[in-house]
């Protein structure tokens, strides 16, 4: 008698418990992180089977604290389609929060592209240089693929929710930059308050954290 009544208790609670069910749920390979901006929530997962170099160097930015307090600071529309291009973030030039750069994993020897909702490295224009900063795709973009000697860029993952905020940094005004940046820099940065994994352990470095100094001084 006491199975069956905890049966069709069950069965009362069971849709209010399918509910509390996360809609994006871990899966093998991939390391889901949300980052938490001024607008809105983002969550991507990081392809660490594919991409293992690349996701393990964002994830370490990630567990150390390095994107909290960081900025999307480039919204690079396409001049023919203004809704499509991508949104650019992390450390920008702030070197107190720079991890060494990384060996490039192109395209050609991950396997994963630069299509819509794609996340990938940026980096200066030469190889091996990654650091801390970031780009999301809205609308293809195999420009961006290796191909021929050409080395292109590190995509290591995908959008998993929060299009919608993504589409909003897109937006944003734009001003100044030079080179390739040049009128993609968003007039007012959209701030960055934290990234934090949402599947596995933290494994932050041993590194120093310079940038933390002034908070701590502040903080007395």
């Amino acid at each position: 008698m006491l199975l069956l009544r905890l049966f069709f208790a069950f069965l009362i609670f069971a849709p209010s418990l399918a509910l509390a069910i996360p809609t994006n749920a871990p899966t093998p390979g991939y390391t889901r992180v949300a980052i938490e901006t001024s607008v809105g929530t983002i969550v991507i997962a990081a392809d660490s089977k594919r991409a293992p170099r690349t996701s393990a160097n964002f994830l370490t930015y990630v567990d150390d604290g390095r994107f909290d307090g960081v900025i999307f600071y480039r919204a690079a529309r396409r001049k023919s389609q203004p809704k499509l291009g991508l949104i650019q973030g992390g450390i920008d030039t702030d070197l107190r929060r720079s991890l060494p750069p990384i060996r490039h994993e192109p395209t050609s020897e991950t396997g994963i592209r630069h299509l819509d909702a794609t996340v990938s490295m940026a980096r200066p224009n030469r190889p091996n240089s990654a650091t801390g900063n970031f780009f999301i795709t809205i609308g293809a973009t195999p420009n961006m693929d290796a191909r021929d000697a050409y080395i292109g860029y590190a995509a290591f993952g995908h959008l998993v929710a929060g299009m919608d905020v993504v589409k909003t940094i897109l937006a944003a005004p734009t001003c100044c930059g030079s080179g390739p940046m040049r009128g993609q820099m968003i007039v007012k940065p959209i701030r960055i308050i934290r990234a934090r994994r949402l599947d596995g352990r933290p494994t932050p470095s041993r590194a120093p954290k310079p940038w933390l100094l002034g908070l701590k001084r502040t903080a007395k």
